[in-house]
């Protein structure tokens, strides 16, 4: 049997033609029709302009430089997330600051942001902006956060990487603070292979991030630079493949989501628990996500999956736990490590074929 992967890219002859088609046009360089097809694309999708950019960080990067993140600001950051959502705070030269999630749907707790803010205020040191992480395709409780953080007068990066296609009250994924990002890397609901892209609902910072993203080039006939840029725009030929995958973004979350039905059912008369989805939330489906009573029966199932050539893998290791991190503050009350200790990620992918998620979860009943 070949190996089951946890979240691998669901392309086939759709992408294969896009790419082929803006081969054959040509349109080889970095900007082409296709590169704006993908633009007017997720615009449409999130009510805001789009940016395409090489990766969902570069695109973090650049949103923070947007609100104005500066060499010695602190930015608050949810914990419990991948390491690019810190990584971007320090290429400012700004410190992340840790804060934990809540229970009811494993983001950024708005109490620990609240009592965060409230100590930061006392202290004289107010951060510049809060990241916010939707995570596991579902987004972060934006109608506490939001007036939380207007309240203390701080800027809100949404960090919508993994969740495309989702929506919380009434909205998109990728609408809410602002500005926000998305990342298309190879194992998100819809890839490029790799890329993301920056949203805004101002022309003037969409363009200001177009410039810095192509070297901050000058318009003049040699090459005229004012000030430092980066090379983080999206090429035309990864674009046509994200044209192709954003059109079928509705069918695989669909099919993530039956995937996630699947194992609910399955789990039903177990102790599992699953990452729980508030009233509020619509999620995209991206990862089934199940808790364990103890680490090591986590530990023991996610063995014998990996016996089978099954990926499996624990929930994100909190950033304030990782080495790297660790002098940075953190405001924690020991929900995400928790979470990291008996937490899993099932394979996900949309292309799953119901066979082998049962066997996936004759494994899983039989080791927990």
């Amino acid at each position: 049997m070949s190996r089951i992967y946890l979240s691998p890219p669901d392309v086939g002859v759709d992408e294969r033609d896009a790419l082929l088609a803006a081969f054959d046009g040509g349109w080889i360089a970095p900007v082409g029709p296709d590169l704006d097809r993908f633009e007017a694309g997720l615009s449409s999708m999130t009510g805001r302009h789009a940016v395409a950019l090489v990766s969902g960080t570069a695109a973090l990067h650049l949103a923070l430089l947007a609100v104005g993140v500066q060499p010695g600001d602190d930015v608050f950051v949810s914990s419990f997330t991948f390491a690019a959502s810190a990584n971007a705070i320090t290429y400012c030269g700004a410190r992340p600051v840790f804060v934990d999630s809540d229970t009811e749907s494993w983001n950024m707790s708005p109490a620990l942001l609240r009592s965060a803010l409230e100590q930061a205020a006392t202290d004289g040191r107010l951060p510049r902006a809060v990241v916010v992480v939707d995570l596991y395709g579902q987004c972060a409780d934006y109608e506490q956060l939001v007036p939380i953080c207007r309240e203390f007068g701080v800027a809100v990066v949404e960090d919508a990487a993994e969740a495309l296609g989702a929506t919380a009250f009434g909205r998109p994924a990728g609408s809410f603070g602002d500005i926000a990002v998305l990342s298309f890397n190879g194992n998100k609901i819809i890839t490029t292979s790799g890329g993301g892209a920056l949203l805004t609902d101002d022309e003037a910072t969409a363009s200001r991030a177009r410039y810095l993203a192509t070297q901050a080039r000058q318009p003049a006939i040699h090459y005229e630079h004012t000030e430092v840029g980066f090379n983080y725009r999206m090429s035309n030929l990864l674009a046509a493949v994200g044209s192709a995958q954003l059109d079928r973004l509705p069918a695989m979350s669909s099919r993530r989501l039956a995937i996630n039905a699947r194992y609910r059912e399955a789990f039903a008369h177990t102790p599992l628990t699953f990452m729980p989805v508030p009233s509020w939330s619509a999620w995209n489906g991206w990862l089934t996500c199940v808790v364990f009573g103890d680490g090591a029966g986590r530990d023991g199932v996610m063995d014998a999956l990996a016996a089978a050539d099954i990926e499996s893998r624990p929930l994100w290791k909190p950033l304030h736990l990782q080495p790297v991190f660790a002098d940075a503050p953190a405001i924690l009350d020991g929900t995400s490590e928790s979470l990291f200790t008996t937490g899993l990620c099932l394979p996900s992918g949309s292309a799953l074929t119901d066979d082998q998620i049962d066997r996936i979860t004759e494994i899983v009943t039989r080791h927990r």
